[in-house]
């Protein structure tokens, strides 16, 4: 049975540990090699039943004695700090990304790791100097761009790389790795599997703001990389009104055979239908990773058919089953990422002694890692290129019409 800790210790800090056998843990760490991730994946399946109760969580304790605050004492272990908000706006994302990097130090039954959680939502500088001076040598997140950008120059000047959580491009590189969903991806992928069933013209509409410029420009990347011809693009401020105007200035630019609505749930459910009975009644309408999950998308008619291309399904949805099971409600999609945060650490470890850097060339592998979102490897720029799936949506639900790859 695995022992957790987690101690409550100065300025917000949460401390997220496993104990087991070194024998124990030596093996599961070889089992996350990114050829043998099935293996994982099998080994969460039986979680749900093993390792992690139904119901709502129960607080952890600690075998070995009362909780004491900061720090304890600890060389035999990787020390690795979790940077996300606790507070704030966006602390029920901090919550589910540190809930699942426990989640993940269960499952694997790991002693090698030392996970300690700091708030972010006060300020990410203070967190990132806070990780810093507690002897850290890995930081996972944080979470947004902005806070990246502030922890950045404290990392480096530690020689502390860090794998965030983000999918802004703009602030990888230097010692940053990013292990968010980067829309580019999602984009290209699903202009080539286009392109491939015969569709030629593309158009799209897209929201006003980083994201939308970001996938812009992916789909004119993509269109002309893979020989088809770009028609028009028309972008929104969200509002009705706005979401309307696009489309019907759309309709006006001539035919197109695809277009592309790179934007959630919320917008696709609401604009598809104006796409039908005002610009194009057969044009295939194409998504981006934020579809994924979103099962309301199914019960819009004018989505039936539409083709959306993201990581591959399979392991999260075990992985939100029990994350249900414990916390007593939904994760967000987000979650898978802090969790193969964890064992992408957990391979990192086993040639890692405790107390000396992380071996941050090993990230660069060209055989790249496994775990809960399928195989994926980390660009010269430090961001993680991922195999996707392309899915059609049915009246039913979702059905992968191109499956992920599954070795490089």
């Amino acid at each position: 049975m695995t022992a957790v800790m987690a101690d409550q210790g100065l300025g917000g800090q949460a401390n997220i540990s496993g104990g087991i056998s070194g024998g124990q843990a030596a093996s599961a760490a070889r089992q996350w090699m990114r050829r043998g991730f099935v293996v994982a994946m099998a080994m969460l399946v039986a979680a749900c039943q093993t390792v992690v109760p139904k119901g709502p969580p129960t607080t952890p304790t600690s075998p070995e004695g009362p909780v004491t605050p900061g720090l304890p004492t600890d060389t035999q272990r990787h020390r690795i700090a979790l940077l996300v908000p606790q507070t704030g706006p966006h602390a029920d994302v901090g919550e589910v990304l540190a809930n699942a990097t426990m989640m993940a130090i269960l499952d694997s039954n790991t002693d090698k790791l030392r996970i300690t959680t700091y708030d972010t939502g006060a300020g990410a500088a203070a967190a990132a100097r806070r990780a810093v001076a507690d002897g850290n040598k890995l930081i996972l997140g944080p979470l947004l761009a902005e806070d990246v950008s502030a922890v950045g120059p404290i990392a480096r000047a530690a020689g502390v790389p860090i794998i965030s959580f983000s999918n802004d491009t703009a602030v990888a590189g230097n010692g940053v790795y990013l292990l968010g969903y980067v829309p580019n991806q999602s984009v290209t992928r699903v202009v080539q599997f286009a392109r491939s069933k015969g569709l030629n013209r593309f158009s799209a509409i897209a929201p006003q703001g980083a994201y939308g410029d970001r996938a812009l420009a992916a789909l004119r990347t993509a269109v002309a990389a893979n020989g088809g011809t770009m028609v028009a693009t028309e972008s929104y401020d969200r509002s009705a009104a706005s979401i309307t105007g696009a489309i019907r200035r759309l309709s006006r630019t001539g035919s197109y055979d695809a277009l592309l609505i790179a934007d959630g749930a919320k917008v696709a459910v609401q604009a598809a239908p104006l796409v039908r009975s005002q610009s194009s009644k057969t044009a295939k309408i194409l998504g981006t990773e934020l579809w994924n999950t979103e099962s309301q998308l199914a019960g819009t008619p004018a989505l039936r058919g539409a083709w959306f291309a993201s990581v591959p399904d399979q392991y999260y949805s075990t992985l939100a089953t029990k994350y249900r099971q414990r916390y007593g409600k939904n994760p967000y999609r987000i979650a898978s990422l802090g969790y193969d945060a964890v064992l992408l650490t957990i391979k990192m470890s086993r040639n890692w002694k405790p107390g000396t850097r992380f071996p941050v060339n090993n990230l660069n592998a060209a055989d790249g890692f496994g775990g809960i979102d399928g195989i994926f490897r980390f660009d010269r720029r430090g961001i993680a290129d991922r195999a996707l799936e392309v899915t059609e949506i049915r009246a039913g639900g979702f059905t992968t019409v191109s499956p992920a790859p599954t070795q490089w």
